[in-house]
């Protein structure tokens, strides 16, 4: 379970990551990174599920177009790690809530 609003906040984290790491930008999204925050936004707002929505990935209903599902996990996998030295407390909550620390 996620507050939705946190949900957001590290969609467009990772995004933020991915962006300024694979298309050079220092600053803001390229046109293509942010059609995909504004779809990821859109998609947790309109969660069935609300505030007591699984992890995506654990889902039964994939909401996602399946072109759009694969790049959010293209940058879920890119960015992930690098939450650590961005974003490290919200890298360890992630690590904490969701899974066990792998040592």
């Amino acid at each position: 379970m996620a507050d939705i609003q946190a949900e957001q906040a590290t969609i467009q984290r990772m995004i933020y990551i991915y962006c300024k790491n694979k298309h050079g930008r220092s600053v803001g999204l390229c046109n293509e990174c942010a059609e995909m925050l504004d779809y990821a936004h859109d998609k947790l707002n309109r969660c069935k599920f609300g505030n007591l929505k699984p992890a995506c990935a654990d889902c039964k209903i994939h909401c996602y177009k399946p072109l759009m599902r694969n790049k959010i996990r293209e940058i879920m996998r890119f960015s992930g790690p690098r939450m650590l030295f961005y974003y490290p407390t919200d890298f360890f909550k992630h690590w904490f809530t969701k899974r066990t620390l792998p040592f």
